[in-house]
């Protein structure tokens, strides 16, 4: 679809796919939640590592990827515990459709994994080659939907409501 200009009418967005990802929820002993504070917003826009499935990648290596782009955790520090029973869509803001991946999504459909973390904080690294964090911390599953930018906080709640008697 030809994008005309800075803006796109919500027939226009609703046309477009969902873009696969993935999503990490990464947990320490205490159950607590490894999120970030994304560097390209103004507010605060705390979120779980994700991240775009590269064409040919499945669902598990593209999770320990984006792990390891956006955390600096490997696969030899983490567990599997669980994956989402469904992908999770969701949908962007319609203001910024046009500006995020050349307006090509409406939003992202998500397969979720648990992982639980077996290092130590000092094995964290968010300066990554591209970082997306300006900052992380460790948040009790009781916090967690609150401090989520709006516009994902169902994504939040479906994955918590699946993974939650885990952590």
């Amino acid at each position: 679809m030809n994008q005309q200009g800075p803006f796109m009418t919500p027939e226009q967005i609703a046309e477009l796919p969902y873009r696969p990802c993935v999503g990490i929820m990464l947990t320490n002993p205490r159950g607590h939640i490894f999120v970030g504070q994304r560097n390209d917003r103004d507010t605060d826009a705390w979120q779980m590592p994700q991240g775009g499935v590269d064409k040919g990648e499945n669902t598990l290596d593209a999770a320990y990827r984006e792990l390891w782009e956006e955390t600096g955790v490997t696969k030899k520090l983490v567990t599997l515990e669980a994956e989402s029973s469904r992908l999770i869509p969701y949908d962007l803001p319609h203001h910024i459709v046009p500006t995020i991946w050349k307006g090509r999504y409406r939003g992202q459909e998500q397969k979720w994994f648990l992982f639980r973390f077996h290092g130590a904080d000092t094995d964290i690294n968010i300066e990554t080659e591209h970082p997306e964090f300006t900052q992380w911390k460790w948040m009790p599953k009781e916090d967690l939907v609150a401090n989520i930018v709006p516009f994902k906080r169902a994504v939040y709640e479906e994955v918590l409501a699946e993974f939650g008697a885990k952590l």
